[in-house]
């Protein structure tokens, strides 16, 4: 018996893969399959590796270009690991570039006005408080700039792309947003409710220090210019509230 080599080359993190292969992992997301049993799919995949057969030993027979192996379920779960990024949300804002030919925003919001980012996170937060397709569809149309008859996996992008959106700007922002507990084991849906109407009013305030004449222009704003305005107007109010308070 030969003893041979296999390189498996895949993907290192979620910022890395192509708008086939976030396509890819969407479409195994939105079905019932285990954690384990998607990253062996995405392995054989982006390895290009097809499955060929399995032997009575219980090895699989293995295919990867012009070469034929096999090898043992244990050797084949000693992989995974490589691929546990996909148990949690991307560390960097990601998404399909295009769904039915339409261009989405930036995936950081850069240069997306501060209105659609606070009618963004009031969708996403509504989804989370009640499960409901139709506001993550609603999402789905302001990313993309149409109303579109959203495919499950495409539900699953959007909903992915937003969470990792906050999860980073929790971090960039970090005296603004409270960061989210880590999104692991099949539990990012789950966040505790809140007022969405009143956060996003307060916003707002903040912003205008309360002169309503000046709310167009805020509203106007790029995401992040007002973001960094938030994020500093917090950190000023914990330092105050740190020196009063001794």
């Amino acid at each position: 018996m030969q003893t041979i080599s296999i390189d498996f080359i895949v993907p290192q993190a979620w910022h890395e893969l192509s708008d086939k292969q976030l396509r890819f992992v969407y479409q195994l997301l939105s079905t019932d399959l285990s954690a384990d049993e998607i990253k062996l799919l995405c392995l054989f995949r982006w390895s290009g590796t097809k499955v060929i057969g399995k032997q009575p030993s219980g090895a699989y027979l293995l295919k990867k270009g012009k070469l034929l192996f096999e090898t043992t379920p244990l050797t084949l779960a000693e992989i995974l690991p490589h691929l546990a990024w996909l148990d949690s949300i991307p560390s960097v804002p990601v998404r399909i570039s295009k769904i039915n030919r339409r261009p989405a925003l930036t995936a950081d919001f850069s240069e997306v006005p501060f209105e659609t980012f606070i009618i963004c996170d009031n969708l996403y937060q509504g989804y989370l408080q009640t499960q409901d397709d139709e506001l993550l569809d609603q999402l789905g149309a302001t990313l993309y700039g149409k109303e579109i008859t959203f495919k499950p996996y495409e539900r699953v992008s959007i909903f992915y792309w937003f969470a990792s959106l906050k999860d980073w700007m929790s971090r960039k922002y970090s005296d603004f947003f409270q960061p989210m507990e880590s999104a692991t084991g099949g539990n990012l849906l789950r966040a505790p409710s809140m007022n969405v109407e009143a956060a996003m009013n307060a916003q707002i305030r903040a912003l205008t220090k309360g002169d309503i004449t000046k709310e167009a222009e805020v509203l106007a704003l790029d995401t992040h210019r007002a973001l960094v305005e938030l994020d500093a107007q917090a950190r000023e109010y914990k330092e105050l509230k740190e020196k009063t308070s001794k």
